[in-house]
């Protein structure tokens, strides 16, 4: 089979389940943004950038050490044993030791009293993702795609049912003029007040669900630490620890920040960060196309590493990952009057501005994973840090400097420039080291006619055009962007498609 095809196929099925399976996770954004007021969103989407940070340190990139070192069969057993014992005690540790701090840790970020037993939950839910992911990348080493797929599914199938029972089914129950059997099964446990809480209840109950799913990949491994491998392993991820937690900072800090530096009352900074977290989500379909062609790509990257086409291959694929963002891109900005239409209460929508941004921004993401194949290949980590913690203090300084002055806008244009420069920085730097054959001058004339597209509608077809005029030409110009592709890129696909 095509080595493209294959990794086409492997990037479709890990699609199903994060991007699928996360529109359809994105579907409770309706329900939250109905529910809750944006301060009680807020809440949530900060305590949910602070599982981010916290799970890049209790994986400790291990997942990707495994990726190295048990690529060859013969040693596949000894780097998984070792990096799930590993795993297994580091996170044990780590949570006795945060649920003694929680108390401390909820007076630090200015959490309500309230609010405070979230933190627990919190402990529950970043246990079991955590020990889940050693598992995950055995299924994706072993190039079980569709299983993978399935236990993701169920995972975010279960959260859904239980976010839809706890949220609109409970409460309407509850308040039911004619109670049934149903409200005797309810009320003795269900409080109305506990709120947001049940959205973490939820997310408890549907982890602990897939790691019960992946439980026979973790019955099956040898308790044990080869100290030798586990040396090499932590020597390979200690940069890729830092790197990640830059590129942490770089995805969640605003989500942090904005609680801290805006420059009004704490429940106004809650709302004004519920409304930043809820319009961000509408750049989620970059965010998921990035991430399931991260989950193909990366042991795809290793795995033909040797093929004498490799640079090539690597290039073609980076150029149309751009290519297909683009689209992604037109269509959203195109129809964004539509996609906030899942915002359900007006107030959401007074950041709508900063969706192209970051839908931009993403798309400088997904590149610079694709770009930063040289230093992966050739065990040069280190240079990962160096770029992860430049764009982590550009992320810092632009927030601390324009959370104050712009509001999230700034945030959203510290996250675009921020991944716009690391992508830059690993291009240059890579070029000494792995030097891959992009099609730059492509890539900058379809990103220059996807970028006029967006700005002539926004300025001119949105504001002069209406009725089936105005749907026509916006139809248009996504067909004629299509059709310029499939006239200028056709017979190129067909060469890659045949590389094997």
């Amino acid at each position: 089979m095509s080595l493209v095809k294959k990794l086409a196929g492997d990037t479709a099925v890990y699609g199903l389940s994060s991007i699928l399976g996360k529109v359809l996770n994105y579907l409770l954004v309706p329900l939250y943004t109905a529910v809750f007021a944006e301060g009680e969103y807020g809440i949530i989407s900060e305590l949910y950038a602070y599982t981010a940070f916290v799970m890049i340190i209790l994986l400790y990139r291990m997942e990707t050490a495994y990726f190295r070192f048990g690529s060859e069969k013969e040693k596949r057993k000894d780097t998984y044993d070792t990096a799930l014992s590993s795993i297994l005690i580091s996170t044990l540790l780590f949570s006795l030791a945060f649920f003694l701090l929680a108390g401390p840790f909820s007076e630090w970020i200015k959490l309500r009293e309230e609010h405070q037993p979230l933190l627990y939950l919190l402990i529950g839910i970043w246990a079991m993702d955590v020990l889940s992911e050693i598992p995950y990348a055995r299924l994706r080493m072993e190039g079980r795609a569709w299983r993978f797929a399935s236990i993701k599914l169920a995972n975010i199938g279960v959260n859904i049912g239980l976010n839809l029972f706890f949220l609109l089914l409970c409460p309407a129950v509850i308040s039911s003029d004619d109670p049934g059997w149903l409200y005797g099964m309810i009320e003795p446990w269900y409080n109305p007040d506990y709120g947001i809480g049940y959205v973490f209840v939820a997310n408890l109950i549907a982890s602990g669900t897939a790691f019960l799913l992946l439980s026979p990949l973790v019955r099956d491994f040898s308790f044990g630490i080869d100290q030798l491998l586990w040396k090499k392993m932590l020597l390979y991820s200690s940069p890729l620890i830092i790197a990640g937690l830059a590129g942490i900072t770089n995805e969640m800090l605003d989500r942090v920040l904005l609680k801290h530096l805006l420059p009004y009352s704490l429940e106004e900074n809650e709302r004004q960060l519920g409304i930043y977290a809820a319009c961000y989500k509408l750049a989620i379909f970059m965010t998921l196309f990035t991430q399931a062609f991260r989950y193909a790509a990366e042991p795809f990257f290793f795995q033909n590493a040797k093929n004498t086409k490799a640079p090539e291959l690597y290039a073609a694929i980076g150029k149309y990952f751009v290519i297909v963002g683009l689209f992604a891109f037109l269509v959203i900005t195109l129809y964004l009057d539509v996609f906030s239409l899942l915002l359900r209460r007006e107030g959401y929508r007074e950041g709508l501005e900063v969706v192209p941004i970051l839908l931009f921004a993403n798309l400088f993401l997904g590149l610079y994973y694709n770009l930063s194949v040289w230093y992966k290949l050739t065990d040069k980590t280190l240079m990962a840090t160096w770029i992860g913690l430049g764009g982590a203090a550009i992320t810092i300084v632009l927030n601390i400097w324009w959370i104050p002055v712009f509001g999230f806008m700034g945030s959203a244009w510290a996250t675009f420039i921020c991944y716009g420069l690391m992508a830059t920085a690993s291009y240059f730097i890579g070029k000494n080291h792995y030097r891959l054959p992009y099609e730059w001058k492509a890539l900058a004339g379809y990103s220059f006619i996807a970028l006029l597209l967006y700005f002539v509608h926004g300025h001119w077809v949105a504001s002069q055009m209406s009725g089936w005029t105005y749907e026509g030409i916006r139809m248009g110009m996504i067909i004629a962007f299509i059709g310029l592709l499939l006239l200028l890129e056709r017979g190129k696909l067909r060469e890659l498609l045949a590389i094997k």
